[in-house]
């Protein structure tokens, strides 16, 4: 991932409402929004959305799949991922006492359920 990539997921998520709709659907992980209830939720119009939704894509932060007539979105939590591994990359200078404390906020608060095997 180069710095042109992690600028433009940046200056994606750096306006309220596209911040607002991809916090939305990385809520909504894995079965994702239809665009017209997207637009409805963050109370915005269509065309609107649609605007807001070709910058994320754009910039890799979300997909979009057709559902018949209707367009899914999901936040690209992957791409998201490589966002900020590349942002925290060397973050603390081979001091990973630094690191420690951002380490344990990124540490996920709802951790996967162990599965059990037998």
């Amino acid at each position: 991932m180069d710095d042109s990539e992690i600028i433009a997921a940046l200056s994606a998520l750096a306006q309220p409402t596209r911040l607002d709709t991809f916090r939305l659907l990385v809520t909504r992980e894995p079965q994702g929004v239809p665009a017209g209830e997207l637009a409805r939720l963050i109370d915005v119009p269509q065309n609107t959305m649609s605007t807001h939704l070709a910058i994320l894509s754009r910039a890799g932060l979300i997909r979009s799949e057709r559902n018949s007539r209707s367009i899914i979105y999901r936040a690209d939590l992957a791409r998201f991922r490589d966002v900020t591994l590349h942002l925290v990359k060397d973050c603390c200078g081979g001091r990973p006492e630094m690191c420690a404390p951002l380490i344990a906020e990124l540490t996920p608060c709802c951790p996967p359920a162990a599965t059990a095997h037998g």
